[in-house]
């Protein structure tokens, strides 16, 4: 693998930045690509043009099947404690960004890949394409990229320790029956699925929806889950307020009184 590839492909179309890991065809990540991943991530804040940001691997076989176990096998306990650090710190960034984010899931999405998909706010899979699961006891070690903490605030407490302790993998349907994923998705093809995924996403974009709410029901939520309520209600008063001084607030008030379909401008 040359040091200049990249290993996470950014493009936009239809305001709709797609962050394609890959390195296939299991698409493990190394710091390199999680640098890559942050980098990605930050572009798609910054980029006006962009309203959602979909994660998918490249290929059929692997959304992503976690870190590569030979770096890790071969880095020393330190270096392995700030890589651990920083592969937070980027999925945090991710999940604070006021953006809707999709994780595609086009194949297997286990251990680190399973903590980077749940890192999004939204999980939608390929009927057939792979299963999900933390088997890192396997390893002898943790879910030590948020997995212990987001699979359990998504399942509960004793059953994410129950599949954590096996390592049990999940087909797509057990997945969206325990609500760690949000739906299966009937395809004929991986470009069908690419597609299905492309009309989902734009859905969320103007002039359909108004993506800066989008944006901000993502923040309100994300920030008021990890605090007490009163400040949860601070915080919603507050995103509601930026809204309110919003061109697309003052369009969806205007179209509800005059019975048409509002144009939002994400403006």
């Amino acid at each position: 693998m040359s040091d200049s590839k990249t290993l996470v492909r950014y493009d936009v179309k239809d305001g709709v930045a797609y962050l394609t890991l890959d390195d296939p065809p299991a698409n493990t990540y190394t710091h390199e690509m999680m640098r890559d991943l942050d980098e990605a991530i930050l572009k798609a804040r910054f980029d006006a043009d962009v309203h959602v940001i979909v994660i998918v691997g490249n290929g059929e076989k692997f959304f992503c099947a976690g870190a590569n176990i030979a770096m890790l096998q071969q880095a020393e306990p330190r270096w392995k404690y700030f890589f651990c650090l920083h592969a937070n710190e980027t999925l945090n960034r991710l999940e604070h960004t006021p953006k809707l984010v999709i994780a595609a899931l086009n194949g297997h999405t286990v251990g680190g890949g399973l903590e980077i998909a749940m890192a999004c706010d939204l999980r939608i899979a390929r009927k057939g394409a792979g299963k999900v699961g933390l088997p890192e006891i396997n390893l002898g070690v943790l879910p030590g990229t948020g997995g212990t903490q987001r699979f359990s605030r998504m399942v509960g407490k004793s059953k994410s320790i129950e599949l954590m302790l096996t390592g049990e993998l999940l087909s797509f349907e057990q997945a969206e029956e325990l609500g760690v994923v949000n739906s299966v998705l009937e395809t004929e093809s991986l470009d069908d699925f690419h597609a299905q995924i492309h009309d989902y996403a734009k859905q969320f974009c103007p002039p359909n929806k108004a993506a800066k709410a989008a944006g901000r029901i993502k923040r309100s939520v994300q920030s008021g889950w990890e605090i007490p309520f009163e400040s949860g209600l601070a915080v919603e008063r507050e995103l509601q307020q930026q809204l309110f001084e919003s061109n697309d607030a003052k369009e969806g008030l205007d179209a509800y009184i005059e019975k048409r379909k509002p144009e939002f401008s994400a403006t």
